[in-house]
Formats: structure tokens, sequence, C-alpha cells
């Protein structure tokens, strides 16, 4: 619906530096009509949109297209960090930063995964932020995932509690344990295999001394090895993209945009997309693969390109 500029109210902004005044310029030359913006209904303080509003009033517009937001306060500052990481011009990774610690303080119970798909940062980043904080929720028995689910803080406390409800019932699937138990179907499976194994649902930490009681050998499985590596890997990934949002050379054309958004929406670890790949229906399986192949080839294509460009580039120069 549309509304007069003149009842709007500036939000609870997650960006520290206010708006972009060549952004703002660049929207309100545009010919084609700005999308709307998101406005908190019961404070009219706008959540998402700023540059739009104060293009809109460069264009001499009296009224925005405008969509409203019911929630609270804290569920409104949750949006507008969401909406700015999605869209838009990029936020600072100090903005970052600084949104995903007052999330915290705000929303304790959401997971390190689930703040950080909304402020745009790594899960380790947030685990470092979280553990630095006063908003350090210790007492919190459990936090809610990107998929929604509530899960308790210990992972052994639900491997508990499935084994429990196998042991009840050991005809109940794997995914209505891990509902109930509060764990990933994942990890209900191995909960299952242990059992049927004869062992503990969770590793015990092994303690000096104690190799010969069948705790894990000092010497690293390969498997171990190839996840460390995975690890690392992923803590490089994190380096990268920060180093890439902090470009300004990215920020302002909206295809260099668009490629942020991309990176960062393809930013998840290895047990995330163990957890997407576990909740895929059977009957959807082939299908889902069928996507993700080709995905995988389009991004292993783009990556050829950039390779070849640089090569050529890298040519030219020392023929220079």
């Amino acid at each position: 619906m549309s509304v007069p500029i003149a009842l709007l109210l500036p939000g609870d902004s997650p960006r520290s530096t206010g708006e972009d005044g060549e952004y703002v310029t660049l929207l309100a030359g545009l010919d084609t009509p700005l999308p709307p913006i998101l406005v908190h209904r019961p404070s009219m303080k706008v959540i998402d949109g700023m540059h739009r509003l104060k293009a809109a009033f460069l264009r001499g517009q009296a009224d925005i297209d405008v969509e409203f937001f019911e929630g609270t306060t804290e569920d409104a500052f949750l949006r507008a960090v969401s909406a700015n990481v999605a869209h838009g011009l990029p936020l600072t990774r100090d903005d970052r930063r600084a949104a995903a610690a007052r999330i915290m303080a705000s929303h304790p119970q959401l997971s390190d995964r689930e703040i950080a798909r909304v402020a745009g940062l790594g899960a380790k980043a947030v685990a470092t932020i979280r553990r630095s904080t006063t908003a350090h929720d210790a007492q919190a028995p459990s936090r809610i995932g990107r998929d929604g689910r509530v899960r308790p803080l210990s992972s052994a406390e639900g491997r508990t509690r499935a084994a429990e409800l196998m042991r009840e019932d050991p005809r109940a699937s794997l995914r209505a344990v891990a509902r109930t138990a509060g764990i990933s179907p994942t990890t209900a499976g191995d909960v299952r295999r242990r059992l049927e194994a004869g062992q503990a649902p969770a590793r015990v930490p092994r303690q000096p001394g104690d190799a010969e009681n069948g705790a894990v050998p000092a010497v690293a499985t390969a498997g171990a090895r190839s996840r460390r590596r995975m690890q690392l890997l992923r803590a490089d990934t994190d380096l990268v993209l920060e180093k890439l949002l902090r470009d300004p050379s990215l920020r302002h054309r909206e295809e260099r945009r668009r490629l942020l958004r991309l990176l960062q929406h393809n930013a998840i670890g290895t047990h995330e997309w163990s957890e997407l790949a576990a909740a895929v229906p059977s009957h959807c399986g082939e299908l889902v693969m069928s996507l993700a192949q080709q995905y995988a080839e389009t991004w292993l294509g783009f990556a050829r390109e950039l390779d070849e460009r640089s090569r050529t580039s890298r040519r030219l120069a020392v023929g220079e």
C-alpha cells in the first residue's frame, strides 16, 4: 500500500554510518519504480528501505509503497539485519558483527548458525562473538537452529533422549526420534548404530591413560584428518567471503551485489549440508541430486571462466 513519506520515521538501522549518499542518488536516478520498503506498523519506523525512502524524496514523491511488519521492536531489528544482508547495499563487517552481538542479547535462543545466516557472518565468527559478549546464554538449555527446530546445547542430552525413545519403540523412524529428541536425523542415525553395536548413545570423552578401554586412538584416522582439512578450508572461506563483502568495488553495482548474495547463500558448512541431505524426501532424491549437479557444474564453469580471464590478464601483463 502507498503511505505518505511525511508519516514515516527513521528506524533502528544496523548501519553505524547511516545511509550512503551516492547509493541514494543512484536509486533516485533509476527509471524504474522503487520496490516497497518495510515499515514497523506500531511505530511507523522504517525497518528496511531508508535508501529507497530518501531516493523517493529526492524524486519529489509524496508517497511510497510500503509493506508493514507487526512484530516486536527486537524482531523488527532482526528483520532489518536480515533484509540488509539479503539485498541492497551490503553491511560492513563491523556492522554485521555488532548486529550479531545485539541479536544474541535479544534472541539468546537462536543458534550460532542461524545468527550467522541473519547477519551474513560465518558460524565460527558468531561463536567467537558469543564467547566474548556479556549476552552469553550459558544457562539456556537449547537453541533454535536454521531449520526452526529446537536443539539442546549439549548433544549428549539429545542423544540420551533419542536412545530412550528407540528402546521404547525400536520401529520408530529416525525423523520422528530426531524431532522429539531435538537432534538432527543424522545424529539420530548415529545413535541407532551405536546402540546396535552395544555402545553408549554418545562417545565418552577420552581420559589420560584409558586408550586400552576403547577410547579414540591418539593417531588420527584418515577421516579425522579429512574433517580437519575441511574445517581449515571452511575457516579460510569465511575470511575470503568477509574480505569480498568489505570490498567497495563489489558494493555499488547491482550485478556485483547479486554475486555477493549468491556467495553468502552458498557459505554453509559440511554439517549443514549433511542435515539438508537427510531432510530430502526419498521420492525427491533424484530430482534434488540432478539440480545439485547442474548447479555445481554451473559454478565450475563460472570458476573456469574466471580462471581463464585471470590467465589472460597475466599473459597481457607479461607482454607489456
